[in-house]
């Protein structure tokens, strides 16, 4: 955990919390968490969470990497994890990882107009990231973590040239397919981040004080180090902690074929990581610079929007909101921002074919790549834009954590009726609609002449109080 005030447009960091978990170690190839690793990571976010409460934060994100993208059935685990810290657990993708790491480290580094190679070794996967200045060019996360690899190869605590053989072999065909890529890409200087790195930068000063990088020579010769000691527990390096020695032959061996695979001579060792990425990300939400604006506006543009069409429907689910917004418990500032990205997006797959557009428009958020959006909230604006249209489907809404599973059905009646009224795709401003919310029924009072006015509009309306009916939902239209 790493805690930060904001002073003059900088990060002053104020404090930092380490815990080595091991979430990766829990989960087995079934994708099942264990119930002892699982212990293990609550009572930690316990503890953080205590930290957190003292501190009175006003910007706190939680976010669940590799071992919780593997993870199956974690429902139970996220909603006790979420009541032990106190804040809901993101989950993000691979890709976003590599964002937030680079970010993390070109803000900690000084500015170099060249391009840099950033690598970070987790406890399930690797990120390798190529960018220039602070943006990213190429994004990766790898298969390949600390925690994995030492467990596949070195779990039971023994150390041989023949196991060290067999692991780098594994994590060559890992890197294999983006070698070539990376390395026509190419780059000016490399950065590593994270626990692993640092380790192995401080074993390689622990054999020479004059080290000032990480070289493949050096990685090489703490590998014959390491064979010679036969055994985790024999490894003759203090600066080689009780709690890292498990897992740091896994992540030496990463280390030394990244090098060997992708020709890096030397790496210098970033200060900063995912934590900070994380930080600089949170300041831009507060700013015009959130990460997430800009993607649902790059992917207006990729998919050709209407964006007139999609700022009306805006326009109109938003108020709806605000009139439902206390009964209906859609407080959460996420409520209002899923929405909103919601009528931004919800034509995306009129790109692909108008027949069931908006199943096509669900299908590609869940799966692109949206850098600044955690899983969830990609998975919640996916099942919102699924649902906007046509006969109501709460297909995959189970899917969604707490609260959104149960939330999520008042966001979808309200861009589906911000989507009918906009049918026509008129410029001409909607007249005063005034809705009386209940649970599970809302009423909309419509001026006489309003609907009268409009006849395919009031039929559109009865046709949706029928698919709401079918879902449990009460819609009734008045006019006065």
């Amino acid at each position: 955990m790493v805690v930060a005030r904001h002073v003059n447009g900088q990060l002053v960091i104020i404090d930092r919390l380490r815990e080595m978990v091991r979430l990766a170690e829990g989960v087995d190839e079934d994708g099942r968490l264990d119930k002892t690793v699982a212990a293990r990571a609550l009572a930690c976010l316990q503890r953080f969470g205590q930290r957190l409460a003292d501190m009175h934060a006003d910007g706190v994100r939680v976010v669940g990497t590799n071992a919780l993208r593997r993870a199956r059935r974690k429902q139970a685990f996220l909603e006790r994890a979420r009541e032990a810290i106190g804040y809901p657990i993101e989950i993000i993708a691979g890709r976003e990882e590599a964002r937030l790491i680079y970010s993390g480290v070109v803000h900690t580094l000084p500015l170099d107009a060249g391009r840099r190679l950033v690598v970070d070794i987790g406890g399930g996967s690797t990120e390798l990231i190529i960018g220039q200045g602070l943006e990213p060019l190429d994004l990766e996360s790898l298969h390949l973590g600390c925690v994995t690899m030492s467990a596949r190869y070195f779990g039971d605590g023994k150390l041989s040239a023949k196991r060290f053989e067999r692991a780098r072999v594994a994590a060559q065909q890992e890197l294999e397919p983006i070698q070539m890529a990376y390395r026509a890409r190419g780059w000016d200087g490399a950065a590593g981040s994270s626990g692993t790195v640092r380790a192995i930068f401080d074993a390689l000063r622990e054999l020479d004080p004059q080290c000032t990088s990480i070289t493949l020579e050096g990685m090489e010769r703490l590998i014959e180090l390491l064979v010679r000691a036969g055994t985790n527990r024999a490894i003759p390096l203090l600066t080689v902690t009780e709690e890292r020695r498990a897992v740091f032959a896994g992540g030496l061996v990463i280390l030394t074929e990244v090098f060997a695979q992708l020709g890096i001579r030397q790496m210098r060792v970033a200060d900063g990581a995912m934590r900070e990425g994380l930080l600089y990300d949170m300041m831009g939400r507060y700013s015009a610079e959130d990460a997430r604006e800009r993607t649902v506006r790059s992917m207006q543009g990729r998919y050709h929007v209407d964006v007139a069409q999609a700022a009306r429907v805006e326009e109109t689910a938003v108020d709806f909101l605000q009139q439902v917004r206390k009964a209906w418990g859609l407080e959460d500032p996420l409520a209002e921002l899923a929405l909103r990205w919601a009528a931004r997006l919800h034509e995306i797959g009129l790109d692909v074919a108008h027949s069931g557009y908006h199943r096509h428009g669900a299908y590609l958020l869940e799966n692109a790549d949206m850098p600044g959006f955690a899983h969830e909230e990609q998975l919640l604006l996916a099942r919102l834009v699924g649902a906007h249209r046509r006969k109501l489907s709460l297909e995959g809404v189970e899917d969604l954590i707490p609260p959104w599973d149960s939330l999520s059905l008042y966001l979808v009646l309200l861009l589906r009726l911000a989507v009918l009224l906009h049918r026509g795709r008129s410029g001409v401003s909607l007249p005063g609609i005034e809705l009386m919310p209940r649970p599970r029924t809302l009423e909309m009072h419509f001026k006489l002449r309003s609907l009268r006015d409009h006849p395919l509009t009031s039929a559109d309306l009865q046709q949706e109080v029928e698919h709401l009916k079918a879902q449990g939902l009460r819609l009734r239209i008045f006019t006065s």
